[in-house]
């Protein structure tokens, strides 16, 4: 195992399919030259040539489609959008075309395209450039959808997609690509379905994807601690389709969910999970399940109001108590 920060692992992924497969290529702004805004495509350039790693224009409906279209005739493109935010400008090209074309086609054509972008909130950066979309893309038939919470998932997810003959949307975070963890030292490759348990525990479960995967994991340690309540956090990285045999799994163990994300809550993942709690385990819960998410606003910009708005491990660990507090209270 090594260790690498989660720009290494991707770099890492990048750098082996493009050497195994020619017809991979990378599109995006600044991953030529520059080496990507988050350094994931650093030094492949000149490695592999500008017609195999290619700067686009400042044009995310432009770049997307040619990329989608080249997927059709057998390219394998991984494309990177700067920021998840912008890729409402390629949506058309995305929820019209990779995601519905092996249905339309009965299945002679297909679109094996991988498309990065990192969302969510990363300092003072205002509401055009803190939102998140894994919730818009699950909605959307025909495309798969990943969220990386660590680098041996960046690594194994990017190369999974690539091989994969769906297209995948993978969801990252601007505050998460110096974050370091081991990755196998031999090629490692992640099922684009499941979740993973990321702490064990058997009080209650506490459901997360990306970034919150994190707050789950401070609050699983804060409510041990301080409370002597064992937390399971899992890791729901896989949002479309979901792990539904997972999820039933840890409810069934603990009895009670808490469901984390950094989004706001309406139309969410977490609604999403709670209708696969009700549907699959219903008579397992011992209490209504939770959400904790961020409040139905725009993102500020002042840094104060910002973080009014994004939940925190404080805020998990608070419904948690409450959660439990009120199934003890109900039980004596």
């Amino acid at each position: 195992m090594a260790e690498m920060a989660l720009w290494e692992a991707a770099r890492r992924a990048h750098d082996e399919e493009l050497g195994r497969d020619p017809m991979v290529i990378v599109m995006g702004e600044d991953v030529g030259v520059m080496g990507g805004t988050y350094k994931a495509t650093q030094g492949l350039y000149d490695k592999y040539g500008a017609e195999r790693v290619i700067d686009t224009p400042i044009s995310e409906n432009g770049f997307t489609g040619l990329g989608i279209g080249a997927s059709f005739v057998g390219v394998r493109p991984i494309i990177e959008i700067m920021s998840v935010n912008f890729a409402w400008l390629a949506l058309d090209q995305i929820a019209n075309s990779a995601a519905k074309v092996r249905y339309m086609s009965g299945g002679q054509l297909t679109a094996p395209v991988v498309i990065r972008s990192p969302g969510g909130a990363a300092h003072q950066l205002g509401a055009q450039h803190s939102a998140r979309m894994e919730k818009v893309f699950m909605g959307l038939a025909g495309l798969r959808v990943v969220a990386v919470s660590n680098p041996r998932q960046a690594y194994g997810l990017i190369k999974s997609a690539v091989r994969c003959e769906d297209p995948v949307f993978i969801g990252e975070h601007e505050y998460m690509y110096n974050l370091r963890g081991e990755v196998p030292d031999e090629e490692h490759f992640m099922p684009l379905e499941g979740s993973e348990v990321a702490r064990e525990g058997r009080d209650v479960t506490l459901f997360g994807y990306n970034i919150s995967v994190h707050w789950c994991l401070q609050a699983a340690e804060m409510l041990a601690e301080e409370h002597g309540i064992e937390a399971e956090v899992v890791d729901l990285y896989a949002l479309s389709p979901l792990d539904r045999k997972g999820i039933a799994a840890s409810v069934s163990k603990t009895h009670h969910a808490v469901i984390v994300e950094e989004a706001e809550a309406p139309v969410g993942v977490g609604a999403e999970v709670q209708a696969i709690i009700n549907e699959e385990c219903f008579y397992e819960l011992d209490a209504p399940p939770a959400r904790v998410s961020a409040l139905d606003v725009p993102i500020p910009y002042a840094r104060s109001l910002e973080r009014r708005a994004l939940p925190t491990s404080g805020d998990v660990a608070g419904a948690v108590l409450k959660m439990l507090g009120k199934a003890r209270a109900e039980a004596s």
